[in-house]
């Protein structure tokens, strides 16, 4: 399945559609469901979150100006992410800052925490038991997983970002990464368990 970019305002060619010709209403919708987790995921590539956010900026204004020329090689959400991805390297570039993905060995033992369908085996604890109303010492659990997720190294923070949390294709993200599939299963797997760590920790 191809990434959910635009799930409740339409399917993605409408959106396209919709984007191309300016319809403000789509674009707010499509900016509040994505914009925190490019903001997110920029920064791990970029030197700090004011950075990315700048970065995220000019990418929405790219998207904009390029929708037309959307050709439906990859999913919508894909496109974007590409632009926030080749904004944020330029910027990391200029700043002195290099951010390798490929640093994943492949010899991790991927059936420790998860089933053979990325799947956790035991589910962490916390999330057994959550729910919309559940605070955890005035934060809620989407907030402690967002932290947990600023604290993982760059390569592992894309992944779950594109993969986990976006649900683009492992092709995709592949590509997109410049990684081969088996990397990218290790750094989603390492970046699940510190995820699953941090959670069980507040227990």
């Amino acid at each position: 399945m191809r990434g959910d970019t635009g799930q409740g305002i339409g399917d993605e060619a409408e959106l396209v559609r919709k984007l191309a010709a300016g319809d403000r209403a789509t674009f707010e919708a499509i900016y509040r469901k994505h914009n925190a987790a490019m903001v997110r995921f920029a920064t791990g590539i970029v030197k700090s979150r004011a950075t990315a956010e700048e970065v995220t900026q000019d990418a929405w204004v790219s998207v904009l100006k390029n929708i037309g020329g959307f050709e439906g090689r990859s999913s919508l959400a894909g496109w974007m992410f590409t632009i926030v991805l080749n904004k944020a390297r330029t910027r990391a570039g200029r700043d002195g800052r290099s951010v390798s993905f490929d640093g994943a060995g492949e010899d991790d033992n991927l059936a420790a925490a998860f089933d053979g369908r990325g799947r956790w085996k035991d589910m962490p604890e916390l999330w057994e038991e959550i729910t919309a109303e559940r605070i955890i010492a005035g934060r809620s659990v989407l907030q402690h997983v967002n932290a947990a997720i600023e604290t993982l190294p760059p390569a592992q923070r894309s992944v779950l970002v594109l993969r986990g949390q976006q649900g683009l294709e492992a092709a995709e993200v592949c590509a997109m990464l410049g990684i081969t599939e088996g990397n990218m299963r290790v750094l989603l797997h390492r970046a699940r368990l510190a995820v699953r760590g941090a959670l069980d920790g507040l227990a």
